[in-house]
């Protein structure tokens, strides 16, 4: 088989298939007949990009990236895939007109792109090459590094990052959805972790949240409550962008670094990293939980809880699903995704979580202190070298690409399935979907 004249037909087919699809009322308003027929066009739409994937992916990726020469992300990666061969992963013109529709009346476009990522993971050479093209610095950061260095304060609109003395403190301000996660604001945290690695003079990075100034919360700290579901309904949250790029990026580098080398698929992990500490003084929901996870030092406040209740909202709790079972066990983990528990800090199952309790400000502060002095008294080699040997006992990069393999494509599903979109009609008053979460 050839790959260009596959290409040509791949394109014809789809372009066949995207006419037939034209042809029927937008979904809000379809029969149930006809929205049978779209789903059945969509299938057979994906059905032929598994084909050709099949057999060209490799030279897909290679003629994307200079035969792994060149790093793209993952967004960068997938929507260039789509102009090398028309059809194989939608435009960006395509979702950002389906961005303006909520997610119960968008066609579902995202899942080609979960079908395109989830096979350059799945292949070892093509995704360990994706993986360290996501722990990359941002072009944003490398842009403001010198501003960072020269003031050592960058505020980034949902989060802002301040250094004092050699401790890099990153704190959550995204106020108008009381600290929720969405494309922006993970964005805005990824580039604030790049910073912290690239600045010499840090050597641990602090995680917390700022004071809250929702009413409900008035002075009070607030850490993370999870997906913004209010973007999600309105249809402003992406797969790529927010659900993928979150844990092969942000997340990555916090508990990964910076992966140098050239991506070549390897058992030894090249890494600039450094260690981390999160603090929750009211709770962390959701992703909230899922970033304790990846902590060298968790601190709380003593009244505190943390959940991760992913049957309830109906998607994939990032790498919840394999990190929780680690800590709490799998029993108890099950409770949390299947059950919605809440696992309170002060409990046994909490401080499997937790490493220090405080009853107050004072207290928390001070265990924060403790903490980067213990984690920097010795010097950085031997803390970052037994990082990186703990990681490869307990998630090899090899576990981890494999996970998000899976993800990529299972979060897609999730994100179009009739389930998440009951959910979400459920659980937030209309009142409320313009406003904070």
């Amino acid at each position: 088989m050839t790959f260009a004249r596959d290409a040509a037909l791949l394109s014809e087919r789809l372009g066949a298939l995207g006419a037939d699809l034209e042809e029927l009322p937008p979904r809000p308003e379809r029969t149930e007949g006809q929205q049978e027929r779209a789903t059945t066009l969509l299938e057979r739409g994906r059905a032929a990009r598994e084909g050709f994937l099949d057999h060209h992916l490799g030279a897909v990726y290679d003629a994307l990236t200079d035969g792994a020469t060149r790093t793209l992300r993952a967004a960068e990666l997938t929507y260039a895939a789509g102009e090398l061969v028309p059809g194989l992963t939608p435009t960006r013109e395509r979702i950002a007109a389906e961005r303006r529709h909520p997610q119960k009346d968008k066609e579902g476009w995202e899942v080609d792109q979960g079908i395109f990522l989830s096979r350059v993971l799945d292949d070892a050479r093509t995704g360990y090459h994706l993986m360290h093209a996501m722990a990359q610095p941002r072009r944003e950061a490398l842009d403001m590094l010198d501003h960072f260095r020269d003031t050592g304060r960058v505020d980034l609109g949902t989060c802002r990052l301040e250094r004092d003395g050699t401790v890099g403190h990153l704190t959550i301000a995204h106020h108008k959805y009381l600290n929720a996660e969405d494309d922006e604001s993970t964005a805005a945290m990824e580039t604030a972790t790049d910073l912290v690695l690239l600045d010499d003079r840090i050597e641990v990075g602090v995680l917390r949240g700022d004071e809250a100034q929702h009413p409900r919360y008035a002075g009070r700290r607030v850490f993370d409550t999870g997906v913004n579901l209010t973007r999600l309904y309105h249809g402003e949250v992406s797969l790529i962008e927010f659900f993928v790029e979150r844990e092969l990026g942000l997340i990555t580098k916090w508990y990964r670094g910076h992966s140098l080398g050239a991506g070549e698929v390897s058992i030894v992990e090249r890494r600039h990293e450094k260690p981390w500490i999160a603090a929750v003084d009211t709770f962390a929901i959701g992703g909230g939980c899922q970033f304790l996870l990846v902590m060298d030092r968790v601190v709380a406040r003593s009244g505190a809880y943390v959940n991760l209740p992913a049957r309830r909202e109906g998607f994939l709790p990032g790498c919840g699903n394999m990190r929780l079972p680690r800590f709490v066990g799998e029993k108890v983990a099950r409770q949390g995704i299947f059950f919605n528990r809440d696992i309170d800090v002060d409990s046994p199952e909490g401080r499997l979580i937790v490493d220090d309790l405080a009853a107050d400000e004072a207290g928390m502060q001070a265990a924060i202190d403790d903490a980067v002095d213990a984690l920097t008294a010795t010097g950085s080699v031997g803390v970052n070298a037994n990082r990186t040997q703990m990681r490869v006992g307990v998630e090899p990069l090899e576990t981890f690409r494999h996970y998000m393999a899976n993800l990529a494509i299972g979060q897609a599903r999730c994100m179009y399935s009739p389930a998440i979109i009951r959910n979400l009609e459920l659980a937030w008053d209309p009142k409320r979907r313009g406003g904070v979460k």
